[in-house]
């Protein structure tokens, strides 16, 4: 008699500075839940955060469950969170929601999640998320680099490349300045590290209004969420 294992369902979900995303996928990366999303509340502080998260995990049927965080995350554990209150710092986010999720978790950083829903698994890859901060992620051959924060570095006018993009900016400066710094922006990380390809994700890539380089695309922003699956690929 054959028996056959029931497929794996893998809960994604995508924390960011302005909302909380959740889906269910399937064991190929396929949504069979729609994207629910509640705002980030504020302050953005664990416990009510968490409990958001767990507020969308209600009543959906999953196995185990991947999560993009906002910050550094060594071994389930977000060590910065630079657009989210400092009380983020030291949390052991994988083993809390473990505990009240009853399923195994994997915590990433949000991009880093975003690049795995987005690569192609090919040569030198370069991922950029353009939202509350800027996030960003580097793969090798499909090998993630973790943890680049390349937002938090100088960019120009002694400014981050997040004091320059993240939504602030963009809100502050406008569209059109946004986008001539991003130009700006895309043109050094050419020339420093010779990508071969470069994505831009995140809720404001869909406001890039000039052509992009060869080798550089805009992916959707439910590219934080398709990662999630990629994340379980050992």
């Amino acid at each position: 008699m054959t028996t056959t294992t029931p497929p794996l369902h893998t809960l994604a979900v995508d924390i960011g500075g302005s909302g909380i995303k959740v889906m269910v996928l399937d064991e190929a990366g396929n949504p069979v839940t729609e994207r629910d999303r509640i705002p980030t509340p504020d302050p953005a502080k664990p416990e009510p955060m968490i409990q958001g998260i767990l507020g969308l995990a209600s009543g959906k049927a999953f196995d185990r469950v991947s999560v993009g965080f906002p910050g550094v995350v060594r071994n389930g554990i977000t060590e910065t969170a630079a657009n989210l209150h400092p009380d983020w710092i030291g949390v052991d986010l994988a083993t809390v929601l473990i505990e009240k999720l009853q399923a195994p978790v994997r915590v990433i950083n949000d991009a880093d999640m975003q690049g795995l829903g987005a690569i192609a698994g090919t040569g030198v890859e370069m991922v950029i998320t353009l939202g509350t901060g800027v996030g960003s992620a580097m793969f090798l051959n499909g090998r993630l680099v973790p943890n680049l924060e390349l937002g938090h570095h100088e960019f120009r006018k002694g400014q981050t490349y997040e004091q320059q993009l993240g939504r602030a900016a963009f809100d502050e400066g406008g569209k059109k300045k946004w986008n001539e710094r991003l130009e700006k922006a895309i043109a050094q990380w050419q020339r420093v590290f010779n990508y071969d390809y470069l994505y831009l994700g995140g809720g404001n890539a869909k406001e890039i209004n000039f052509t992009l380089p060869p080798r550089a695309k805009a992916v959707p922003n439910i590219a934080g969420l398709l990662g999630g699956i990629a994340l379980w690929r050992d």
